[in-house]
């Protein structure tokens, strides 16, 4: 079970796994936030730690990315494209990273000229544009506002929510 990590200032950071979070709170560098009530931990001395759903680090973390959008990766591109073949009409999982203008054509390497594609697909396009071989995309590419943060509706746990803010009213937003 994932754990929302804050800032000092209680910015939302990332996910972390429920280990590191512990491994934080004994270092004494992260603090508990909120945790799941069901749950709790346990060792073999018979001490109990309350199960971790939020915990906030003690000092602050400068985050050099948030000026723009995000960095390209491939777990954000995977979540803004669901995971999926962006070519209209196929239903195949996006293995592949395809740029629309090739850089090979002066296409640079940006959220809004880079989309999922299934590897057929993206064999077939080549060094073409879309617009030389007649295809269009399901959606258009745009550029996630989250600053690196990808959660998905599904994910989120109901102890997260106060802390989110912008980041949950953009998950509202997007399955309207």
């Amino acid at each position: 079970m994932p754990v929302l990590l804050l800032n000092a200032s209680y910015e939302p950071l990332r996910l972390i796994s429920w280990q590191r979070a512990i491994c934080l709170q004994l270092a004494e560098r992260a603090d508990l936030v909120e945790e799941v009530a069901e749950k709790s931990l346990h060792t073999s001395g018979g001490t109990q730690f309350p199960f971790p759903a939020v915990v906030r680090l003690r000092e602050m973390v400068v985050v050099p990315f948030r000026r723009g959008s995000a960095p390209i990766t491939r777990r954000g591109l995977a979540h803004r494209d669901q995971g999926e073949c962006q070519k209209a009409g196929c239903d195949k999982r996006g293995a592949t990273m395809d740029h629309l203008l090739p850089r090979s054509r002066g296409g640079k390497h940006e959220w809004h000229n880079v989309v999922l594609m299934c590897a057929a697909h993206n064999n077939a396009k080549g060094a073409r544009t879309l617009e030389e071989i007649g295809w269009t995309l399901k959606k258009t590419p745009i550029a996630p506002q989250s600053g690196g943060l990808y959660l998905d509706r599904s994910q989120i746990l109901p102890q997260w929510r106060p802390w989110l803010g912008r980041y949950d009213e953009d998950l509202q937003r997007q399955a309207s």
